[in-house]
């Protein structure tokens, strides 16, 4: 359990400062452009170090279209929305409604996987996800009625990450190689925004200046690693408790955003919720 915690606490801190580089990449280039850097950016390192990570490491073959599948939706489907809710609303709300995903990740694993949710547990939850709502609610007003559609960007993104930790859960039990698991989501996901970038561009390489490149490129090593890590931790640990505890990673963004981003203002709203957030993921844990 104590690794499941650790992986999980890593996959939020890499997410959570993906979100704020993303922003920055935003600048100059669109969210589908910055996804056709991200995604193969960290897909090409993890190629390059495989056969030194994956150098002993079994395949086992039947899992692999499940890998594979996940793949054509995440991260691709997950960095294309997470990408537009972050150019539309700001790195602070599409954080916070992302914090939603724990309420579909834990629901799955409860119906399909039969994992245990104990009372302190479900509280945890419930308080963390609260926490996340009054963060949310604090946006600048500037942000119009007209931007209202904008918000099924980060709850569609929530339902999808809440969605994939229970499948990707049922494929490590096959294939139990966390690394294997995310480089084939990789390749996949490159295809797919690779092909959309050919869609719309007619090129697979993006026309885009050097800082914009960089930052995404920062962006996809990021989420990489948090997703990598993420797999680790499903791998060790059940679902009911990984999920909390990675979606702390709001507080990452909050943090980091106020430190560079000199629009982003804490509020004593924002730090209610933020400690109503980690106290929901303290319950989590003594669960």
């Amino acid at each position: 359990m104590t690794t499941a915690i650790l992986f999980a606490f890593a996959s939020a801190g890499f997410l959570g400062a993906g979100v704020v580089t993303a922003q920055f990449g935003l600048r100059t280039v669109e969210p589908l452009s910055g996804a056709a850097i991200s995604v193969p950016s960290f897909t090409l390192l993890f190629l390059l170090v495989s056969p030194l990570l994956l150098a002993g490491e079994p395949v086992v073959w039947r899992a692999l279209p499940i890998f594979a599948a996940i793949g054509l939706v995440f991260p691709a489907m997950l960095t294309l929305l997470t990408f537009a809710s972050n150019s539309a609303l700001g790195p602070v709300v599409t954080s916070t409604l992302g914090n939603l995903a724990p309420l579909f990740a834990v629901a799955l694993a409860v119906v399909l996987l039969h994992e245990p949710l104990h009372p302190l547990q479900f509280a945890g939850l419930v308080i963390a996800v609260a926490g996340a709502v009054i963060i949310t609610v604090t946006r600048p007003r500037d942000l119009g009625d007209w931007r209202s559609w904008a918000l099924l960007l980060p709850l569609a993104s929530a339902l999808l990450r809440g969605v994939v930790p229970p499948i990707v859960k049922l494929g490590l039990e096959i294939w139990p190689s966390p690394l294997w698991a995310c480089l084939i989501g990789y390749v996949v996901s490159s295809f797919v925004v690779l092909i959309v970038q050919r869609v719309r561009k007619g090129s697979f390489v993006v026309t885009a200046p050097w800082p914009g490149r960089f930052w995404f490129a920062m962006t996809g090593l990021c989420n990489g690693l948090s997703l990598l890590s993420l797999f680790a931790a499903l791998r060790n640990g059940p679902i009911t408790l990984v999920a909390p505890v990675a979606a702390i990673y709001p507080l990452v963004t909050l943090l980091l955003s106020a430190m560079v981003l000199h629009h982003v203002r804490i509020t004593p709203r924002i730090v209610a919720g933020a400690v109503l957030t980690v106290a929901g993921v303290a319950l989590v844990l003594v669960g």
